[in-house]
């Protein structure tokens, strides 16, 4: 597990001089090396731990436990530990830790004695940013900090103890959710339900005022706790397309008790959605008597 590649770079007896490399904290490092990142900063005095740098030459205080296979490296029992916790501490598992220490007793650990622990922890996804865990740091104040919450940062991080948070660790502060933007109009979360011809009657809008104010949403397929943006309707001029004829409302297509565009999709043999569809600049309020619309497959 040594790295002497570097070893240009005095360091005092009981140390060894490493390159830094993309991706390594002193955490990873400490952890890697069976050390501490206290350990670390004693024989680095001069080193900024929120600071280091790719290509930076430091020292790491030597294992002198005995020598682990390659890919793995030496852990000390403490009071307390269990090789279920272990595992869970280092991300792998209790049988990949038994298959590199054939001769433990996983019932009988013992304070003070050596194991090896395979170093094969994934690169950690992160959907925002990367901070380093600073002194005095908990969850809760790095979450309040970044204006997320603590379930939050658990979900984005899900193998960090958070009542054993090791200064220098490295954990992902998930990006927050932009507000959808919505400034001429309301945000509006659909229900369970919620169909395009509903939402156009609910609050009496075209689907052309609709489209204006969500152009990146599918209208077609839109889904149980999406948000969209409402703008207030526009009554726009539009001729109508092909496939459709125009048709003037009659009284008789106001009988009172219904919606002008439900009567019309039933004389007419379709549906709401598509008198609509045809109608992108007209809402369902403005389906009046003596008003020019537009049916579908007339």
């Amino acid at each position: 597990m040594r790295d002497y590649q570097n070893s240009d770079k005095r360091c005092p007896k009981g140390s060894f001089s490493y390159a830094v490399k993309s991706g390594d904290t002193l955490y990873k490092l400490a952890k890697r090396y069976n050390t501490t990142v206290e350990e670390i900063l004693e024989v680095n005095p001069n080193l900024d731990p929120y600071n280091v740098q790719i290509g930076q030459k430091i020292c790491i205080p030597e294992d002198t436990s005995e020598d682990c296979p390659k890919g793995t490296f030496s852990y000390t029992i403490k009071s307390g530990d269990t090789l279920y916790n272990i595992a869970k501490k280092y991300n792998t598992t209790v049988e990949e830790i038994l298959k590199v220490n054939p001769g433990i007793n996983p019932y009988n650990l013992q304070v003070g004695q050596k194991i090896c622990i395979p170093d094969e922890e994934p690169a950690v996804d992160c959907d925002g940013m990367y901070y380093v865990v600073r002194p005095g740091d908990t969850l809760y104040s790095i979450a309040k900090k970044y204006g997320v919450s603590v379930e939050e940062l658990l979900e984005a991080n899900p193998n960090v103890d958070p009542y054993n948070l090791q200064v220098g660790q490295l954990i992902c502060i998930p990006e927050k959710e932009k507000p959808m933007p919505c400034p001429e109009g309301h945000i509006y979360k659909i229900r369970k339900g919620d169909s395009l011809s509903i939402i156009l009657m609910r609050f009496n809008i075209s689907i052309m005022d609709l489209r204006e104010g969500n152009p990146n949403i599918d209208l077609d397929n839109l889904k149980e706790g999406q948000e969209i943006c409402i703008l207030p309707h526009q009554d726009r001029g539009c001729a109508c397309p092909h496939g459709t004829s125009p048709y003037r409302i009659k009284p008789s297509d106001n009988p009172g008790n219904k919606a002008v565009v439900e009567v019309l999709a039933k004389k007419f043999n379709t549906s709401v959605s598509d008198i609509m569809k045809v109608n992108p600049n007209l809402a369902p309020g403005d389906f009046k008597v003596d008003k020019v619309v537009c049916i579908p497959g007339v």
